[in-house]
Formats: C-alpha cells, sequence, structure tokens
C-alpha cells in the first residue's frame, strides 16, 4: 500500500491508494469498525489497546448549531475526576486507529473524547479517497471550533471529567486543529499536534488559501497554552519552510513554551500505526513528549 503523504490526502501527482487489506474492515455501531481501507497497509500490524479497566462509550451531545454530535469516550474506570483530551482525528475520522489512541490515552489516566467532526456529511472512514475529501473539505473552521466548543461543554457537565484541566491532540488534518484551537480557547491547558499544515500548500490558489484560514501561522500570537508540534523530515506535504516559518512565528509571538521537534527522515503519518508510514521508534518518541507534556500542564 502506497503511504498517505499529504495531511489531507493525495494530489494529482501522487500515486493512486488502493483498497487491499480490507480484510479488518467493516460497518458496524456508531461508528467504522475497523481501521480506514483508503490508507490501511497491506502489511499492518496496528498497536492494540484493550479496554479493560476502561470505560468506552459512544456518545452524542448538541452542538452550536443544533446537530447530534458523536463522539467516542475512553476513560479509566472509577469516579475521576479525570483530566479531558480532546481527540482530533485525520481525515478519516473516528475510526479505530483513533479509538485506540483514546484508549492510551485512558490508560494514561486521562478521558480522552474524539468528536466525529465530519459525519454532518458522511463517515468518511470507509470512503474512497476522492469522497473523503469531499467530506473533509465541508468542515469548516467555524464548525470545528463550535464542535471543540460543545466537547468542553459537554465533558464540564460529567462528573468523572476534571474540565479544568483540557488538552487536545490530532494527527493530519486533525494537528492543525490543534493549533487553531490552542489559539480559540483559554479552557485548553496543553496540545500536541501530529504533522498537521501551518500554512497553505505551495500549490494552493488564494481561495483555497483563505478557505483553510486561520493558519497556525497566524495565530501563533494568540496561543493560549504551549503546544508542541511533531513533524516529519520526509513529510512531503508539509514543506520545511513551513515549519520554519511556524517556529520563526512563535518566537515573535513570544511563546516561548511552544515548540516543533522534526524527526529525521521521518515521513507523513509515521504515528499511523496501520500504515507503511509508521515508523515505531519516533512515534514512541513522541507519545513520551505527549506523556509529559500533558503530566506537567493537567495533572
Amino acid at each position: 500500500m502506497p503511504d498517505l503523504i499529504r495531511p489531507e490526502g493525495p494530489e494529482a501527482d501522487d500515486i493512486r491508494l488502493s483498497r487491499r487489506g480490507l480484510a479488518t474492515a467493516g460497518l458496524g455501531g456508531l461508528f467504522f469498525s475497523g481501521y480506514a481501507p483508503a490508507a490501511l497497509a497491506a502489511q499492518a500490524s496496528p498497536v492494540t489497546t484493550p479496554a479493560d479497566g476502561l470505560e468506552t462509550a459512544n456518545v452524542s451531545y448538541p452542538a452550536p448549531d443544533g446537530f447530534d454530535l458523536p463522539a467516542y469516550v475512553a476513560r479509566p474506570a472509577g469516579d475521576g475526576p479525570f483530566p479531558v483530551v480532546v481527540v482530533v482525528s485525520e481525515i478519516f475520522g473516528v475510526h479505530e486507529y483513533i479509538r485506540d489512541v483514546c484508549r492510551r490515552l485512558a490508560k494514561a489516566g486521562y478521558a480522552a473524547i474524539a468528536p466525529a467532526f465530519f459525519v454532518r456529511v458522511a463517515d468518511p472512514a470507509g470512503a474512497e479517497m476522492a469522497r473523503v475529501q469531499q467530506i473533509v473539505a465541508a468542515a469548516g473552521y467555524e464548525q470545528v471550533m463550535g464542535d471543540i466548543a460543545a466537547t468542553l461543554d459537554w465533558a464540564s457537565q460529567q462528573l468523572w471529567a476534571n474540565a479544568d484541566k483540557v488538552g487536545v491532540t490530532g494527527w493530519c488534518w486533525g494537528g492543525k486543529v490543534v493549533w487553531q484551537a490552542a489559539a480559540r480557547f483559554a479552557a485548553i491547558d496543553a496540545g500536541v499536534a501530529w504533522y498537521g499544515r501551518l500554512a497553505p500548500p505551495p500549490t494552493a490558489t488564494p481561495e483555497q488559501a483563505a478557505a483553510g484560514a486561520p493558519w497556525p501561522v497566524d495565530v501563533a500570537d494568540d496561543l493560549k497554552a504551549p503546544v508542541l508540534g511533531l513533524y516529519g523530515e520526509a513529510d512531503r506535504g508539509i514543506p520545511l519552510d513551513t515549519v520554519e516559518a511556524m517556529r520563526s512565528a512563535l518566537q515573535r509571538a513570544g511563546q516561548t513554551e511552544s515548540r516543533i521537534d522534526v524527526y529525521p527522515a521521518a515521513p507523513h503519518g509515521f504515528h499511523a500505526d496501520y500504515r507503511d508510514s509508521y515508523r515505531p521508534a519516533d512515534a514512541t518518541d513522541g507519545w513520551a513528549k505527549l506523556l509529559a507534556l500533558f503530566e506537567a500542564r493537567l495533572k
């Protein structure tokens, strides 16, 4: 299976993705039951985290636009209250990889909540890549920020949640959202962005650049909490000059607690253990950094 090398999916000159490796995928329940087939490696051996000692559930709550927003929740068993981490998916939505990440966070003592940002249109998890891109494009900035606001509000009403201690983490498309959310919400205490776009891609038209705004480079002044960015040197969709531009923006803004770490030779999606792009050493190191930041800021 070719790598998914860009945050929002392939461009015209990229290799087409096939649907090999579909045996573990299927539809069931509220969310797609397996791993997104558009990126699943034929020989993938994803990390699997059991739910023993945890409480997991599919829930829903009202978004500002009246939509009943579904979400997956994983938290330690018991009364808590547990610090909250909002988990922002890649373009494939709340498929098994994202649910497993939530369980990993729950094992570490957090109440992890993964909203389904895309399902107003459709669940992208089982779709072909062209359709995935259409679904994701419909999730605009105000809708996504509204969904995060709804998630924070819902968490504040749960006795097991400590809504005074909130983190956010996200991958690919969700990595960009981490920067945006940390600039938007004072309730967020820390963020970890995994290879989300920082500025418009070089091929973006003015209309596309405007549609993606505000970009992380535009909101560095507004960050209300430290953000750790974890990026790959060989990410073909996120040029290193945009990483340097973001570092410069953070420096100009005096955001000394935020930083970007770049993993040498790592491709886009190096944490995604169901893809060919997975790099176990870099993923493990990044996860340790995530836990260290959340331990310092949320506990």
